[in-house]
């Protein structure tokens, strides 16, 4: 997908990405394939004897899904930076949902870019993940 840099305006919505509810299963499919096998995130046993109140969700799971909403808009190799914050904790059972914004449009260096703000919040509106991209455009 290529944006085009003349039809995009500060200010306008990316459009957003809404996942399934996260799961158990998803969270021990993600430690595989991450190689995180922390057990707050798998055994709810261990979870608690850490202080939870059950497993959660890797941080880098649900920044994986904020990407996945900027790489469907922009085209994954338009983005140029990508960089978040983790603010609160998700569970199993959280439906979460990924938006952004243009904020900035600019031409630098020849290149025309956009600055993204960026987050991934639930289904009450708590914000998981918050974060900021540039993406290239045509």
């Amino acid at each position: 997908m290529k944006l085009r840099y003349d039809s995009i305006s500060e200010g306008d919505a990316l459009p957003a990405l809404t996942k399934p509810e996260i799961s158990r299963i998803q969270l021990i499919r993600y430690a595989g394939a991450s190689g995180d096998f922390n057990p707050i995130h798998t055994i709810p046993e261990y979870a608690r004897e850490a202080g939870l109140d059950g497993v959660i969700a890797h941080g880098m799971l649900i920044m994986g899904i904020l990407g996945q909403m900027i790489s469907r808009w922009a085209g994954v190799g338009n983005v140029v930076k990508y960089g978040v914050s983790f603010k609160n904790i998700t569970r199993p059972g959280d439906v979460l949902t990924a938006r952004g914004q243009v904020k900035r449009k600019y031409e630098d260096g020849g290149r025309k870019l956009l600055d993204l703000t960026v987050h991934v919040e639930d289904a009450a509106g708590e914000i998981k993940v918050e974060g900021k991209a540039t993406v290239l455009a045509g």
